[in-house]
């Protein structure tokens, strides 16, 4: 029914500046809604009345031109005063770089050492109707940007791609995220919680699948969060995604010699950063989005797949995965696929159908493309 007060002092200016001028609209309209429908009744043809002969009124000209100026005015000041202050993002305390790309975001922390990529995790069988929508649907992600409340925070945003919005209503911040540009804006927030956000510019296929999660912690909290290295990001994730994530991925040590094991960990990095594009089904949307069934792609020389998710395709949107994805991870979900539907059978495709790539090939690569 209205914009939400928010926790961050820019967000209850917005707030007030937005009912301040939700007032003035609303007395404007009675009073001039009121003069037409009493003008339009009272003198009616029906009563006899005989329309008014005169050239001008000098006084009306004036009432007309300093009543609306006034108005104006009042409008105008208080609506500059928030914005100067929107636009100050001086002495801040953490300055955090948001990248979009479709279609997710990327948190760079540039005082510390610290950076990864926050995805969707609501589970495809959600999307697909499969089974019940979560309390989130849609607005949960695997990893949400963490800040300290009491704290200055600066936001950059850029883009790697196409035209990106990073929208969160209770922080009063949504500023577009083009490439080739840095935009920036800044929130002080006054209380811990999670606050939810989307992205408000249609980027591509999957615009409504990329939602904003920040957690707010005090500054304890984030000191230790920021000690660990982002380690103890505590936002709970859909159970689907939990019970996939059980197999060893991040920081887990892999057993590249069961090729069960490999698959299991790559199934669960398949269905975070594949699934969208290729489908679970492994049949994706050609011709934008190849098959992962039986197409030279997954049972060719492993070699070049691995240079595809290294470097990415260009003109497409397949995006490298270089910095989104360890060797480990691009090992054990490249083994996933070409394990997957079938395409392990030698006898219909070759010497190079199935098999298991180690995260030593991935890393030979990286060093043949000059990115390690």
């Amino acid at each position: 029914m209205n914009m939400p007060e928010g926790v961050t002092p820019i967000s209850h200016d917005i707030y007030r500046l937005h009912m301040w001028i939700f007032y003035i609209c609303a007395v404007a309209g009675v009073i001039t809604f009121s003069v037409i429908i009493y003008t339009l009744l009272k003198h009616r043809k029906s009563r006899g009345v005989e329309p008014a002969k005169f050239e001008s009124n000098v006084w009306l000209e004036v009432a007309w031109t300093v009543v609306p100026l006034v108005i104006l005015i009042g409008m105008v000041y208080p609506a500059a005063v928030v914005l100067l202050r929107m636009e100050d993002t001086s002495k801040s305390s953490v300055s955090v770089l948001v990248t979009g790309l479709q279609w997710k975001w990327r948190y760079d922390y540039l005082d510390d050492d610290i950076y990864f990529y926050s995805n969707l995790s609501t589970s495809e069988d959600q999307i697909a109707g499969l089974e019940p929508k979560g309390v989130n649907y849609l607005l949960e992600v695997d990893k949400p940007v963490v800040v300290p409340i009491h704290q200055k925070i600066r936001f950059l945003f850029t883009s790697q791609d196409v035209i990106h919005s990073w929208w969160l209503p209770e922080l009063g911040i949504k500023v577009d995220a083009m490439p080739g540009y840095i935009s920036e804006a800044w929130a002080y927030i006054e209380k811990p919680g999670i606050y939810r956000g989307q992205c408000t510019e249609l980027c591509g296929m999957r615009h409504g699948y990329m939602p904003i999660v920040l957690e707010a912690k005090t500054q304890e909290d984030y000191a230790l969060w920021v000690k660990n290295k982002g380690k103890d990001v505590s936002l709970p994730k859909d159970e689907a995604l939990i019970e996939a994530s059980n197999a060893p991925v991040v920081g887990d040590v892999i057993d590249f010699e069961d090729v069960s094991t490999v698959k299991q960990a790559g199934e669960a990095i398949y269905k975070v950063h594949c699934v969208a594009c290729h489908k679970a089904d492994g049949k994706g949307m050609p011709p934008v989005f190849p098959s992962f069934v039986g197409t030279s792609i997954v049972t060719g020389p492993p070699e070049e797949q691995i240079k595809i998710l290294l470097l990415g395709v260009a003109g497409k949107a397949m995006q490298s995965y270089a910095d989104q994805l360890s060797d480990e991870e691009i090992a054990a979900v490249i083994t996933y696929e070409r394990n997957a539907w079938g395409n392990n059978d030698k006898g219909k495709y070759g010497e190079y159908a199935g098999g298991i790539v180690t995260p030593e090939m991935v890393a030979e690569m990286r060093v043949k493309l000059g990115l390690k």
